[in-house]
């Protein structure tokens, strides 16, 4: 995508996909999901069960950010969404947008599009007929000016028809009646891919949260007596450090690692009948970070629901960066979702590209 790097994760590293720079980010298998790609000033990803997403990553240093977002379920019977964000400082939300496409109104006739609001955040859901004028427009337009009172913005439409011909190739609609772009006269689209099932099993058994400290701390002990380098972190870090019980003999423990101004390494480690000099690293699947495979950033485990959650911002604000998260089935931890956005300009995590979902159960 044509921006500077300049927004983008701040702390450096490219490797992985769009070049997210987070401490253990999880490097999805190809397997597992394909990659989001980038369409000049637009972005596409597809999760396993080929749902796809395509999204404008707005310019830099804007003070009112603009960016739409079309998303659409694979199968026969799948049906774009399309909505447009509209990220402000103002006293009142605004409760409409006047839309321009290269100067021209949109929807033909000018009339205001009305919209919802959260916080500073103002959205317009397109209705079905709007999203079919849309993407025909956008063949030829340039970009989409969007107007309230005291503010405008302007999202750019250069990548954006190249971002849906890949959805509609990914979901197998090249030359149908259903695809975005490029149509034609075709009627057989492949069904979504099943969800995987995963039944989370919550923790069971007991432990004191001073036994679960003690826990954590001889661990700590051990490890950095076994290498000094292992799990660095000083006082601050050990002040993180948790312990929980996965069944009546296993204990699930996290030791701050690594401490920064938004991010925490959690490393997770199991622990079977309080023996820490035989403990062993959780292993979470597509978690590709070195030898380190167990270790989240700003990982959270809940033993309710024996699930662990992490969210790895990209900067402190939280408009980048990657989540997801992992459950613990009685036999180790899977993956559930993941989700990433590679450019740090504003998009809220709600918006970001999912590339790995599943259906969780809870078992009884």
């Amino acid at each position: 995508m044509r921006h500077s790097a300049g927004n983008r994760c701040p702390e450096g590293l490219q490797s992985l996909l769009l070049g997210v720079c987070l401490l253990a980010m999880p490097a999805l298998a190809s397997a597992a999901a394909p990659e989001p790609k980038g369409f000049r000033d637009w972005m596409a990803g597809c999760d396993n069960r080929k749902s796809c997403s395509a999204l404008s990553v707005p310019s830099d240093g804007i003070d009112t950010i603009a960016y739409l977002r079309l998303e659409r379920p694979a199968g026969p019977e799948g049906a774009a969404r399309l909505v447009l964000r509209l990220r402000g400082e103002w006293q009142k939300p605004p409760l409409s947008l006047e839309l321009k496409l290269d100067g021209a109104a949109f929807p033909a006739g000018g009339k205001p599009m009305p919209a919802s609001a959260d916080g500073d955040l103002a959205t317009v859901t397109f209705q079905p007929a709007e999203i079919a004028a849309f993407i025909e427009a956008a063949r030829k337009a340039t970009k989409l000016s969007v107007a309230v009172p005291g503010a405008t913005a302007e999202v750019s439409l250069a990548g954006a028809v190249a971002a849906l011909l890949w959805i509609d190739e990914q979901q197998g609609r090249l030359n149908t009646t259903s695809a975005l772009i490029r149509k034609g006269s075709g009627t057989s689209v492949p069904p979504a891919p099943a969800a995987p099932v995963i039944t989370a099993k919550p923790a069971s058994g007991s432990l004191s949260e001073k036994d679960g400290k003690a826990l954590a701390a001889a661990l700590r002990k051990h490890l950095k007596q076994r290498d000094p380098d292992q799990c660095e972190g000083g006082d601050m870090a050990t002040q993180h450090d948790e312990a929980w019980p996965l069944d009546g003999k296993r204990s699930l423990v996290s030791l701050t690692c690594s401490l920064g101004a938004y991010n925490a390494g959690n490393a997770f480690w199991i622990v079977e009948n309080g023996a820490v000099a035989t403990a062993k690293p959780v292993n979470f699947p597509q978690n590709d970070d070195g030898d380190a495979k167990n270790v989240l950033t700003n990982g959270a485990f809940e033993p309710k629901t024996g699930h662990i959650d992490y969210f790895a911002k990209g900067r402190g604000i939280g408009d980048c960066g990657a989540m997801g998260g992992y459950a613990w089935t009685g036999a180790g931890f899977v993956l559930t979702g993941f989700s990433m956005m590679g450019e740090c300009r504003g998009i809220g995590s709600d918006d970001w590209i999912t590339l790995f979902r599943s259906e969780v159960k809870t078992a009884k």
